[in-house]
Order: C-alpha cells, then sequence, then structure tokens
C-alpha cells in the first residue's frame, strides 16, 4: 500500500527550471521526513534536500544551495523539488524518500536530464 510516486522529470536546457513531485500514499505523510536524493550514472547515491516533518529545517546539498527548493503540501500528501539554474552536472535519477523511526520507503525514481 505504501508507494511514492515522482513526476515531473524531464529533458531541460542548461539555466532551466523543473519543478519535480513526490505524491505519497499507505502512510501518516505529516509525521513524515521527506528527502530527495539523486544518481548520476557511475556516482553514489547523494542527498540533495530534506525537510522535516513540522516543514522546518530545510537542508540542502552545498552543491544546490540557492539553487533548489524543497517544499511539502501535507494536504496532498506531496513533496515538491523546485529547480532553478540546472546544470548539466545535476543530471540524474532523482529519488524521493520518506522517513519516520523505523519507516523508510523510496520512490522508483524520475530522470532528470541538462542537456543543451
Amino acid at each position: 500500500q505504501v508507494q511514492l510516486v515522482e513526476s515531473g522529470g524531464g529533458l531541460v536546457q542548461p539555466g532551466g527550471s523543473l519543478r519535480l513531485s513526490c505524491a505519497a500514499s499507505g502512510f501518516t505523510f505529516s509525521r513524515f521526513g521527506m528527502s530527495w536524493y539523486r544518481q548520476a550514472p557511475g556516482k553514489e547515491r547523494e542527498l540533495v534536500a530534506s525537510i522535516v516533518s513540522n516543514d522546518g529545517m530545510p537542508n540542502y546539498a552545498d552543491s544546490v544551495k540557492g539553487r533548489f527548493t524543497i517544499s511539502r503540501d501535507n494536504a496532498k500528501n506531496t513533496v515538491y523539488l523546485q529547480m532553478n539554474s540546472l546544470k548539466p552536472e545535476n543530471t540524474a535519477v532523482y529519488y524521493c524518500k520518506a522517513v519516520w523511526a523505523v519507516y523508510e520507503y523510496w520512490g522508483q525514481g524520475t530522470q532528470v536530464t541538462v542537456s543543451s
């Protein structure tokens, strides 16, 4: 029953923007901290951004600070990642993660490609 479904990925030119969405179901979304990770070919999966259950304390990888924004809408059970000023090195599969206590759930990932 637990599902995390990402959407909004695709192809974008350098300097462009995308907004990723992750729709959650099957658990009490408001209690979970939410995160976005990414994995580029040949590289380790890395944390991009996270936000706690009370909508506060967003955290970002240094490489995306000032360009990416994580947010959540508990009424819609959805977490977002707004990505601006995209660079080719941001190309990766982006994953949504939910965590609370002993529970940890992952989405299937969505491809983001930044290329001219």
